[in-house]
């Protein structure tokens, strides 16, 4: 995962801080990340065998660590990402506390690239607007094409790019939610990066991780991602509209969704024809009550 591999070293850019010389997120979107030309010579690596199955197939995901990176033992990957989670779950908590103390909803959207997010939290806000306040959090790893689009419905939303990093983390959200004028009792949505690994493993300080998977995607998709769909308090399974045209088994994907989360909430809707937006209103609603 990328707190062993080291994808997420990158430039951070949180809209707006290209005009404070003191913030630690002041890179300019679309500016190319530098790359440090150096020789390396003498690295010795770990022998590292992936199990194999009867039939050929390659697992790489055992061992003490659950992956497995180039140059890296086992028990060093395994230090590494302790350490850079713990850092993390100790922002998320101080996050947690600011937003209970506010009575602010804070859910956390997952997902595949294209699976509709941004065109359900449109809609959602749009429906929300004369009933309760929100904000957003739109994270990419470039352009502040989504907060624009957010930003139109009327919702208050900042653009956090996370350069060459495949998620958001307690960080970016500690620096990007004071910036939005989200009032007490009210909800905030990050959108997180479309990637269903990593951002499983990072809390940011959500109430719910809510994952959402289309029906142009596989049924199998949570057996093959299990560790989102794990920590997932609720799926939606979006484009339900488009079922019709579709050879997609919505038994089954509820089936694999339960298998890894027997206790995951699952509705069924479409942003494009409101099947299914009531229910996740008052899903939301009741989350609000909580």
């Amino acid at each position: 995962m990328c707190t062993t591999c080291g994808c997420g070293e990158g430039n951070l850019y949180i809209e707006g801080d290209e005009h404070n010389p003191h913030s630690a997120f002041r890179s300019a979107p679309f500016a190319p990340a530098p790359r440090q030309m150096m020789t390396i010579t003498g690295v010795k690596t770990d022998n590292f065998s992936p199990t194999r199955s009867e039939t050929g197939d390659l697992h790489y995901g055992h061992g003490e660590a659950g992956t497995h990176a180039p140059g890296q033992s086992q028990r060093r990957m395994l230090e590494v990402e302790i350490d850079v989670l713990d850092k993390n779950n100790r922002l998320a908590a101080r996050n947690r506390a600011r937003f209970a103390a506010r009575s602010q909803l804070v859910l956390n959207l997952v997902s595949s690239p294209g699976s509709g997010k941004t065109t359900l939290l449109t809609e959602t806000l749009l429906r929300l607007k004369e009933k309760t306040a929100c904000a957003v959090i739109e994270g990419d790893q470039q352009t502040v094409n989504d907060a624009a689009r957010i930003r139109a419905t009327g919702t208050p939303a900042i653009q956090v790019n996370t350069g060459k990093g495949c998620h958001l983390d307690a960080q970016m959200i500690a620096d990007a939610a004071p910036r939005l004028p989200l009032a007490d009792h009210g909800i905030l949505f990050i959108e997180n990066v479309g990637n269903l690994v990593c951002p499983a493993s990072f809390d940011l300080g959500e109430r719910h991780k809510v994952a959402v998977l289309s029906v142009t995607e596989g049924e199998d998709k949570p057996l093959k991602y299990p560790h989102m769909f794990a920590a997932a308090s609720l799926m939606l399974l979006n484009k339900v509209d488009l079922l019709p045209y579709l050879n997609f088994d919505v038994e089954k994907c509820l089936a694999c969704a339960r298998e890894v989360n027997p206790d995951i909430d699952i509705i069924l809707l479409s942003a494009t024809s409101g099947e299914g937006m009531d229910q996740w209103l008052r899903w939301l609603e009741a989350q609000q009550c909580a």
